[in-house]
């Protein structure tokens, strides 16, 4: 199998980290070597795998005077739960800089050590929206973008922009979009509202329960977890479900976004406007049922 490369998006907050850590946990369960590079400013990306905030490259090489070759991969990489190999790309200071030039410096030093190509997934976590050049850099060296979200408007309205950018990279990288993870969410009612006016697959609808979120507090996986708690075992299966999918290679879509004015009608007329399965029953109605 060739290496392959994904970049997981999502709006802020909605749970990329925790997530790439568990698909990244998931890949090792079926036997690959798998790299996460986390790229964010809060180098915490993988701290679900590692238990504590790894130092970044960006730091490393400054203390190096950014001299290649008086660094060793055991001073980037760091082993994580299930044999995951972790790097923290980290950021520039707040108002200074740009994430894409630090997420370009990552992948270069990485080959300088011939470590890129020892792998069998690479995936990079980045850091919420894309609003600019610098945050869609990982999309640069990957061959699919996930699109973490939950059932909300906010969420669909991120994940819409990052779609557009998956489309713009698209036109001079093999990229394709792999497809849509719903986090934690009971419905996916507004997630298929979407995907029926901007055509996408939808790879897994994660339950909504606590221990996800719990996860990342503790700084373990769902795996390592369940293995004192099998009862979370079933939570395993979607990651794992994941998993497959993208070993799979499937071909994956360029999408075409939905241009803002429209998405804003079609989401905001389903909150204003609910089908009729989704509306509460009128007080007649209620009265009725109580009767019955």
């Amino acid at each position: 199998m060739s290496q392959i490369r994904l970049a997981v998006y999502g709006k802020g907050g909605i749970g990329k980290s925790t997530t790439s850590c568990n698909i990244s946990a998931a890949l090792a369960k079926r036997g690959k070597k798998v790299l996460q590079i986390g790229c964010d400013p809060k180098h915490d990306s993988t701290f679900t795998l590692t238990g504590f905030l790894i130092p970044t490259i960006i730091d490393t090489l400054q203390e190096k005077d950014f001299h290649y070759e008086d660094i060793w991969p055991e001073d980037v990489i760091y082993e994580g739960y299930g044999g995951v190999h972790c790097v923290e790309a980290g950021g520039p200071p707040a108002g200074a800089g740009c994430g894409g030039y630090v997420v370009g410096e990552t992948v270069k030093l990485l080959k300088e050590l011939n470590a890129f190509d020892e792998y069998d997934v690479i995936l990079f976590d980045v850091l919420g929206d894309v609003v600019c050049g610098g945050f869609a850099a990982p999309l640069n060296y990957a061959d699919y973008c996930m699109i973490v979200t939950d059932n909300g408007f906010d969420a669909l309205f991120a994940a819409n922009r990052i779609a557009a950018s998956v489309r713009e990279k698209a036109r001079t990288h093999s990229l394709r979009l792999a497809g849509l993870i719903g986090n934690r969410t009971s419905k996916r009612d507004l997630i298929d509202k979407y995907i029926s006016h901007v055509a996408m697959p939808v790879l897994e609808i994660l339950p909504l329960i606590e221990d996800i979120r719990v996860s990342r507090v503790k700084g373990k996986t769902l795996f390592e977890m369940a293995e004192g708690d099998p009862s979370l075992e079933f939570v395993c299966n979607y990651y794992l479900n994941i998993a497959d999918q993208i070993l799979a290679q499937p071909e994956g879509v360029v999408p075409s976004e939905a241009q803002d004015r429209d998405l804003f009608s079609l989401l905001s007329d389903y909150y204003l406007n609910p089908p009729v399965e989704n509306q509460k029953p009128t007080e007649e109605e209620e009265l009725d049922l109580m009767m019955v």
